[in-house]
C-alpha cells in the first residue's frame, strides 16, 4: 500500500488596496509641537486598551511618532491617560 501525499492548492485573492494613502497629519498640518496636556488629540493615537497605536496604522513618520509616544507617556504620568483601561472609546 503505497501512501499518498495529497497535494493542497492554495489560492490567493487579489485584493485590491483600498485604504487610501497614509500620510503624517503633522507634516500636512504643520505641527511642530504634540501637547501632551490634550488628552481629546492623544486619543486618536491610541486604541481602546490604552495602547499607543503603531506608525503603520496611524501614518505618522518616525520623527513625530517618536513625539507622540513620548506625549502619551507623559500624559499617562500626570493622569491625563489612563495607563490601562477596559473601554477608553
Amino acid at each position: 500500500m503505497s501512501k499518498r501525499k495529497s497535494s493542497t492548492n492554495y489560492v490567493f485573492r487579489n485584493r485590491p488596496i483600498d485604504r487610501g494613502d497614509k500620510y503624517c497629519r503633522f507634516k500636512k498640518s504643520g505641527i511642530k509641537y504634540i501637547d501632551y496636556k490634550n488628552p481629546d488629540f492623544l486619543l486618536k493615537f491610541v486604541n481602546e486598551q490604552g495602547k499607543i497605536l503603531p506608525r503603520r496604522i496611524t501614518g505618522t513618520s518616525l520623527k513625530y511618532q517618536r513625539k507622540v509616544a513620548q506625549a502619551v507617556k507623559r500624559a499617562r504620568h500626570i493622569a491625563v491617560l489612563p495607563f490601562v483601561t477596559d473601554q477608553l472609546k
